[in-house]
């Protein structure tokens, strides 16, 4: 191991689990050593939870590194890492922590393994205050892809709140660089499609509530298009617990693909769960960006990781853009420049975010 340790404070900015998503998939990567202090000191309940621990576990199989400090509850880690070897591996939340914040900590390590990986991830596909496994595949996929690598994503079992019980399978191979990525056109929107879906004891009928409700809403802004959004019941072998949810996804004349999502729950009238999709997706649709608000952050360590200039045009910046942000400036040294998008409608709250990546090369190769 080469370098001094990296010291990181994990209760700045958005004070959450992406902090340590980013570090530690980093440290990683670079082959730094890593001290993540103060983890989540800005959620009500600090440390590590099973889901985080979880995501730390499977980088440190991928790489056979040293963890310190992995327990339930810790609020300090110390990570050692390895040699990337890629491999079988499993992370499993035991919880309905969300397979896809596990996936976003682990795929860009295993880009850079030695030989392909094949992760197993277990948890809530379909999990509150993170993607929903159908805005991964349906959006994530096949925008992450643009920088020159491709994965397959298998959903086993879906899985909800409060018992999780889901499992996706990702195959990934390596690649040499990563390409860097210009998402600045946004283009018209050309098509509106999307998924409400029922699991368990919950009946179509409330699949049917929720797209009804989110084609009603979108109906007001936007008249001229053919709204298709397929109402699914999951076949109970292929479904853990009882859940719903929808996802409606806006694709534009140049390839952009932006959404909006929500997930019923007890007590929530199911219109209103379509109602809420809708907004979010008109929303992200308003500023103009070609990227909606969960892909702005989850770009960010590919931007820093490629070998080139990458321009990504969106609306306002999250906070979670902004840690991630900071954080794969402070390990990789590159520079994250944000200016507004200079638009013929200014009222129009629309920024490009630039960075020259670090040109990582997978040694291992």
């Amino acid at each position: 191991m080469d370098g001094k340790c990296v010291d990181v404070d994990g209760g700045i900015l958005e004070g959450g689990g992406q902090i340590l998503r980013v570090t530690t998939a980093l440290s990683c990567l670079l082959g730094l050593p890593l001290r993540v202090r103060r983890i989540r000191a800005g959620r009500s309940q600090p440390g590590l939870r099973p889901q985080h621990l979880s995501g730390l576990e499977i980088v440190r199989d991928l790489c056979e590194g040293e963890l310190d400090g992995g327990e339930i509850g810790s609020t300090q880690i110390t990570f050692a890492p390895g040699k990337i070897k890629g491999g079988i591996h499993t992370a499993d939340t035991k919880t309905a922590g969300s397979v896809c914040l596990l996936m976003q900590v682990a795929m860009p390590c295993a880009l850079f393994a030695a030989s392909p990986s094949e992760l197993h991830f277990k948890g809530g596909t379909n999990a509150e205050m993170a993607p929903q496994i159908d805005y991964t595949i349906m959006v994530f996929k096949p925008i992450v892809e643009k920088f020159n690598f491709t994965f397959d994503c298998d959903i086993k079992k879906r899985g909800y709140y409060p018992q999780g019980g889901g499992e996706v399978v990702v195959h990934i191979s390596p690649v040499k660089e990563l390409s860097p990525i210009n998402l600045t056109e946004r283009g018209t929107v050309t098509k509106i499609y999307g998924r409400a879906f029922v699991a368990g004891a919950l009946p179509i009928t409330v699949a049917k509530a929720m797209a009804t409700a989110a084609v009603r809403c979108i109906r007001k802004e936007i008249r001229d298009l053919y709204i298709d959004i397929e109402t699914v019941r999951e076949p109970d072998d292929q479904a853990f617990g009882s859940g719903s949810g929808i996802i409606i996804v806006a694709e534009t004349s140049t390839g952009c693909l932006l959404a909006g999502s929500a997930l019923g729950r007890r007590g929530k009238k199911s219109d209103k769960v379509g109602t809420e999709a809708a907004e979010m997706l008109l929303e992200n649709l308003q500023h103009g960006g070609a990227v909606d608000e969960s892909l702005q952050d989850q770009l960010i360590i590919f931007m820093a990781l490629a070998n080139g200039v990458s321009r990504v045009k969106s609306g306002p910046l999250t906070l979670h853009t902004q840690t991630a942000m900071h954080f794969a400036a402070q390990l990789t040294k590159v520079n994250f420049t944000v200016r507004r998008a200079e638009e013929e409608d200014r009222t129009k709250d629309t920024y490009i975010i630039e960075c020259q990546g670090m040109g990582m090369i997978n040694s291992n190769l």
